[in-house]
């Protein structure tokens, strides 16, 4: 199958380009730059906001677009998502004119705001930072647009992105960095706090699955399922890690965003992974 990736020089977007090539995917990897992208792919140079991404002439049509590229996901105020927002729409809406068959979007659950217990499909969202309200419009503006639209469309929403961890910007990447500086101690929140955690390689796993699969569409959460603390995944971590360091709980204070428990339903992607697994 050819499957084109936007953002692919990311940290998603890197292990993803290389979960689709492991299966055997023909993919090309679309960026700025190509330090982090799998050499087995073909790699487009470009900026999606600034230079046009010519999916037919010249090209064969891919099969399936994963969206990923994002400015600035880490920061959830920067203005730069509200300015992008309508930028991303127009990009989402170039691929299904061109006839992309199957078009995939990364979300996030910023996109619900504060909630407590299990998000699914149909989860109320109010988000509460720029980065939230962005891609909630995004997903809201894209379905709209392809209601009537021979597509298959995928709003792959993820939680918690946890390894790799030189590449990361977790909490977990920071905590590393801290004890090899030499810090002893690290200054936390009260960690109890219930999250959906997932390894970048589970997800890329999951995220390939639902985007090259034409059966399973609409909001698919990408994730565990499975709630854990913050308190007890960070002081894994550092077991695991072997880490000279300990963690100084309640000198910050929570995001006012996030809930005592939060996590997804992860019944669409178990679905669809299931399917894959029967079929091979």
């Amino acid at each position: 199958m050819k499957v084109l990736v936007t953002g692919a020089n990311g940290f998603i977007g890197s292990h993803l380009v290389t979960e689709l090539a492991d299966r055997g995917h023909h993919v090309t990897a679309v960026d700025l730059d190509d330090k982090n992208i799998d050499p087995r792919a073909a790699f487009l140079k470009g900026d999606l906001f600034s230079s046009q991404i010519d999916f037919v002439g010249g090209r064969v049509l891919p099969d399936v677009v994963i969206h990923l590229a994002w400015r600035d996901g880490f920061n959830h105020y920067a203005a730069s998502h509200i300015d992008g927002m309508a930028r991303h729409f127009y990009f989402v809406k170039s691929v299904i004119d061109a006839g992309v068959k199957s078009v995939c979007v990364m979300g996030t659950a910023h996109e619900i705001g504060y909630h407590e217990g299990k998000i699914n499909e149909n989860t109320p969202c109010n988000p509460l930072s720029y980065y939230g309200i962005a891609k909630n419009t995004l997903r809201q503006l894209t379905f709209a647009y392809a209601k009537d639209k021979p597509v298959s469309v995928k709003w792959l929403r993820a939680f918690y992105i946890t390894g790799d961890d030189r590449h990361n910007h977790s909490v977990f990447t920071k905590i590393l960095e801290a004890a090899e500086n030499g810090q002893k101690e690290f200054p936390f929140t009260k960690g109890t706090n219930q999250f959906d955690f997932i390894d970048i390689r589970d997800l890329a796993r999951q995220i390939a699955a639902a985007a090259v699969q034409n059966e399973i569409d609409g909001i698919v959460n990408v994730c565990s399922g499975e709630p854990v603390s913050l308190k007890d995944k960070a002081e894994e971590f550092i077991a695991r890690h072997n880490l000279d360091i300990k963690l100084n709980f309640g000198v910050f204070p929570q995001r006012r965003y996030d809930s005592p428990v939060v996590y997804g339903d992860n019944a669409k992607i178990l679905q669809i992974l299931e399917k894959e697994k029967s079929d091979d």
